[in-house]
Order: C-alpha cells, then structure tokens, then sequence
C-alpha cells in the first residue's frame, strides 16, 4: 500500500508540472483564441532569463545571498517577458487580427523558432541551473503507517503549492476583474469587443504578458528540478495533451487534466509496463488525448459549442 501511495503521489506531483506548462496554452486561448505553439519556447526563455541572471547579478552587485539573487532575477525576467510579450503584439499579432486561426497558429510556430535561436543568442545554450535553495534530499512522510515510509520530493511540493496559487489568482483574475471580463469578450468575438470599446490590442499584451508570467513560473519550477536546457521547450508536447483532456477554455480543467495524465503515466508505467512492454510513459498522454477527443471533443471542463442555424 506504501508503494502504491508513493507512485500516485509521485504521478499527482508530475501532473503538477504539466498544468504549470498547459496553463499558459488555456491563457492564450481562453482570451484570444490562438493556440499558442509558442509556450513552450517561453518557458524556455524565462527560464534561460532567470537562471542566467541569477548567475549574473551577484558578481555585478557585489553580494553573496542566493534568496535575493533569485528574487531579483526572478523580478527581472518577469519584466523581460511582458516586453517580449509586447513586442509578439505589435509585430506579429497586430498585423493578423481577425484571420484565420490556422495563420495565428503559424504565427505562433514562427515565435517558437525566433525563441529558441534568440534565447541561445543572448544567454548562451549550456545546460543552466536554478538554485531555489530547496534541499535536494527526499522529504519521508508517513513512516509510521508505513514500513519505509513514503519519499516526495521537496521541488514536486513546492510546485503543487505554487500552481494551487497560481490558479487561484488566475481564477479570480477571469470572474472578478474588469480586465479578466474583457478578455472573455475578446475571446468569444474579436469584432464584437472592439465594438463596444474594449480595446484588442491592449488586451492581447495583457494575456500574453499573463502568459509570459506562468511561463516564467513553470520555467523556474522545471529548471530547479532538470536544470535549465533546450530540452525544456519540448514541454509543450506534453503539455498539448493535457489541454486536450481539461478542455482548450478552462484554467481549472488544465489542473485536472495535468492530474489525470501525470497519475495515469505513472501507474501505467509501473503496473503495466513490466506486462505490455516499457516505455508506456512516453505515450499513455497522447492515447489517452485521443480517447477524450473521440468522447468528448472539448475536454472534460471545455465549454461546448452549439451552432444554431
């Protein structure tokens, strides 16, 4: 029964990883109606921004703290990706309002690769890493229920707290706020927001800017825990299942299906692997996107489309 826990708990903390990602694909979408192929690349870039000037900014100060290394880095590169958000707004979604979604989706694959080479460009293309000060040795949890008692990781626990934030503030930005309102409005009918004053172009650096920023989040998280490399950007081909299972509108949803697909690689891969054959792990998201697709093709928590005619 311990080994059964540890492996849900281990694929629940996973999962967590995974929304951090599909969150900022639910921003994008759920506000502006693009899929951003790009999402991937900016957590990438956020990540490269923070490790590198943590790395940088105690040599050019002059202190030693690792807290405030990180904390003003982290500062730093969130102001780095809202001028990288305003610049994709005013040069590559400006131009394209009101087109078809295909060529937005296009737009966003040009971002990805104009990410990846300008990143290298500028901070280099090692492998880097973020130090967040979390000791690295397994925290053992229930070792009086269980014999051995149960191993978690501390950066799992710290990510599972930190995404439970994010989404509540998210949540709360999308029903209670002015703001979050418009970005609903613009997200349902570009031609009918503008009508009515809401302003599209400030309202698209917004979102991504909010995007940026949950990049920058599961960039830290991920980079604390594999280091930070070009691997990281990979990361939107896992996350795109998980917005397929939570549904493309919904910030909850992409929490739920981060969940489901985190647990379900992991007790597949464990229970079903030595029986069918490894490497279950690598593709159990992508079967069971398609399973949801075919019941339910918005998602478990999407909003479903009715054409009235």
């Amino acid at each position: 029964m311990g080994f059964f826990l540890e492996v849900v708990l281990g694929g629940l903390m996973a999962g967590v990883l995974y929304s951090l990602v599909a969150l900022g694909f639910v921003l994008i979408f759920k506000a502006s109606g693009v899929f951003n192929f790009a999402q991937g690349a900016m957590v990438l870039f956020a990540a490269l921004a923070m490790a590198r000037l943590a790395e940088w900014l105690p040599e050019l100060l002059g202190f030693e703290s690792l807290l405030l290394a990180n904390l003003l880095a982290f500062v730093l590169a969130a102001l780095i990706m809202v001028v990288v958000a305003q610049v994709i707004e005013r040069l590559v979604l400006r131009p394209l309002v009101n087109q078809e979604g295909v060529t937005l989706l296009m737009a966003t694959l040009g971002v990805t690769y104009f990410l990846d080479g300008f990143g290298q460009t500028i901070w280099g293309s090692d492998v880097y890493k973020i130090d967040l000060g979390l000791s690295k040795e397994p925290l053992l949890v229930l070792g009086d229920i269980f014999e051995g008692g149960i191993l978690l990781n501390r950066d799992d626990i710290a990510a599972a707290l930190i995404a439970v934030a994010l989404v509540a503030v998210l949540a709360i930005f999308f029903q209670k706020t002015a703001t979050g309102r418009a970005l609903r409005a613009v997200a349902d009918d570009h031609q009918a927001a503008q009508s009515i004053g809401i302003p599209l172009n400030r309202i698209w650096v917004i979102v991504w800017a909010v995007a940026g920023f949950t990049a920058l989040v599961a960039g830290m998280v991920w980079g604390s825990k594999l280091g930070v490399q070009f691997s990281l950007a990979i990361l939107a081909l896992k996350a795109l299942p998980v917005v397929i299972v939570g549904g493309f509108t919904s910030v909850p949803g992409a929490i739920v299906g981060g969940l489901l697909i985190g647990l379900g690689e992991k007790l597949a891969e464990v229970y079903l692997g030595p029986i069918i054959g490894g490497g279950l792990e690598n593709w159990f998201a992508y079967g069971l996107a398609l399973a949801v697709l075919l019941v339910r093709p918005q998602g478990l928590f999407g909003e479903r489309i009715i054409d009235r005619v």
